[in-house]
């Protein structure tokens, strides 16, 4: 009697141990899987960050006084807005 609970119990160890095992090999391939995603997400990131660096490079090129009359725009637009929103504010 006394050895078939042992037995048992070292059944039970065995089972436990192997479920453990495979729960850390399951999350060690999810970390694994995360860390893959996140480094091809960064790297097509970079990608469009380059493409988009090269666009308003060649845009900036090809249009300068375009670009000089909105940059001068969007300055105007925003200081009047600022300047609206403190007089609403002071009011």
């Amino acid at each position: 009697m006394v050895q078939t609970i042992i037995e048992q119990i070292g059944d039970q160890i065995g089972v436990t141990t192997h479920k453990a095992s495979q729960a850390a090999s399951a999350i060690g391939d999810a970390l694994e899987d995360g860390v893959m995603a996140a480094r091809s997400a960064a790297k097509h990131a970079s990608r469009v960050a380059s493409e988009l660096k090269r666009d308003t490079k060649k845009r900036i090129q090809g249009h300068p006084f375009e670009i000089v009359a909105a940059t001068f725009a969007a300055g105007i637009t925003t200081g009047v807005a600022i300047g609206w929103l403190i007089r609403r504010r002071n009011s």
